[in-house]
């Protein structure tokens, strides 16, 4: 079966094949780096992780560009109120993004683009766009595109321009021709940094959020390349922008397939910091492994809602707990994956599906069952393959296993003196929890009339 993916701008599964034979070209919208990255930034990076991993596994050269945006209203703000440079915050916030994503075994692109290095091909394609009569010089002199001068804009997101004009409450006072004009070059603004003004026809400024992606993913990539992904939240007005910009520019498709990974919520809301329920990856890691994280991320399939909570993650831990057991009993021996052997042709199948890692990390499971009944080397060296195509299961079994429980017996009999206490007062939800909490830590409670005792997984 060939890769079928989800395409946004279709609404459906589509046969997957690159414009160029044999190579994916893919650019995926990175962070805006005016602070710590959260667990929603992780979930894109490792949806896309995963999927430039399997294009590389069916065969394919994979060129994959992740922007860095550092130049931005949020950042200016952030560097003033703490008293340092644009470029001091952004390359800090770049560093730290860096470290979070090397934890959580993600792959460095091909090219990660910093915005500022490519004001040069922004300027040129707001120059071509007002030379196609798309965009213009407000009074306040920000050039902005103009929306309705564009055909069809609205069919990612599914919009009708009547729709979006209900919905929009910018003042055509600000100079906008029509109030769904989007800048593309913000002029300078009296007491902004110099460090964030450009020279430019229309005078000093800097670019406008949406531009950045179509300058460089058409500098990098080409007019026309194959994947572009990001959050659900880009597909308006973000990526709506980008294909108007782009093709208004070019004449030529932007992207052929677009696809959107979905929300991590919390408390069934986004996790958003303009909403302030975000946990930093850094908060996270303090209290699980990064491989657990990746865990919990990569077995939800990337366009589902993914619901955060320490139940979700001690549930996670457990599982990926039973598939190093399953390692640790034998040591796996080195395999070149046969496609045709039944799991890998259950795994591949599944990954050829939109990218299917639910699907895939059943087989894994399976597998595990494999190990633990047959102890054959080529079945644990497979399942330890396999996982590899997910970013999983490379590390010393033994080693993750001993680090998973990490309690002393003091530590385990507080644990268990509270979940008496909490069956005492009929609080079964909460000596669950504690006891998920200890099952994903390799504790494993007996209840007995004599009392509860514990045994290592």
């Amino acid at each position: 079966m060939s890769l079928r993916i989800y395409n946004t701008l279709s609404r459906a599964l589509v046969d997957f094949a690159p414009l160029q034979p044999g190579h994916v070209r893919m650019y995926v919208c990175g962070m805006t780096v005016y602070d710590l990255c959260h667990l929603g930034h992780a979930r894109s990076m490792i949806a896309f992780d995963v999927v430039q991993r399997w294009l590389r596994a069916s065969g394919y050269a994979v060129t994959y560009v992740r922007n860095i945006t550092d130049i931005d209203d949020k950042i200016i703000r952030r560097a003033v109120e703490n008293g340092e440079s644009v470029r001091g915050l952004t390359d800090r916030m770049i560093d730290a993004l860096h470290q979070d994503a090397d934890a959580l075994g993600i792959e460095r692109p091909t090219h990660e683009p910093r915005a500022t290095e490519y004001v040069p091909q922004m300027l040129s394609m707001i120059g071509r766009l007002q030379g196609n009569g798309l965009a213009y010089q407000a009074s306040g002199g920000d050039v902005n595109f103009a929306v309705r001068k564009f055909p069809g804009y609205g069919r990612l997101s599914g919009k009708t321009l009547d729709e979006l004009n209900a919905g929009e409450r910018v003042a055509v006072a600000e100079g906008k021709h029509d109030p769904l004009d989007f800048v593309l070059w913000k002029s300078a603004k009296a007491g902004e940094p110099e460090e964030v003004k450009w020279a430019s026809p229309w005078g000093p400024g800097r670019p406008g959020w949406h531009i950045e992606c179509s300058a460089m993913g058409c500098e990098l990539l080409g007019e026309s390349f194959d994947i572009h992904g990001g959050g659900a939240d880009l597909a308006f007005p973000h990526h709506e922008n980008e294909i108007a910009q782009s093709e208004g520019a070019t004449g030529q498709p932007f992207a052929q397939v677009w696809m959107h990974n979905g929300f991590i919520n919390v408390d069934n809301e986004k996790m958003s910091k303009s909403l302030g329920n975000f946990f930093t990856i850094r908060d996270v890691l303090q209290q699980y492994d990064a491989e657990t994280v990746r865990f919990f991320v990569v077995r939800s399939h990337y366009r589902s809602p993914l619901n955060y909570s320490d139940v979700h993650l001690d549930d996670a831990r457990a599982s990926l707990r039973r598939l190093y057991t399953a390692l640790s009993l034998v040591a796996p021996a080195p395999v070149e994956i046969d496609w045709s052997e039944p799991h890998a042709a259950r795994f591949k199948a599944a990954m050829d599906e939109d990218f299917g890692t639910p699907e895939a990390v059943a087989v894994l499971f399976d597998l595990a069952g494999e190990v633990n009944r047959s102890k054959l080397p080529q079945t644990a060296g497979l399942l330890k393959a396999l996982g590899g195509q997910l970013g999983l299961l490379q590390g010393d079994p033994q080693a993750f296993l001993q680090a998973g429980a990490g309690l002393d017996e003091a530590a385990i009999q507080e644990r268990i003196a509270a979940r008496a206490a909490a069956k005492a007062a009929r609080d079964f939800a909460e000596a669950d929890r504690i006891r998920a909490e200890l099952l994903a830590r390799g504790i494993v409670l007996k209840d007995s009339a004599a009392g509860t005792t514990w045994e290592a997984a």
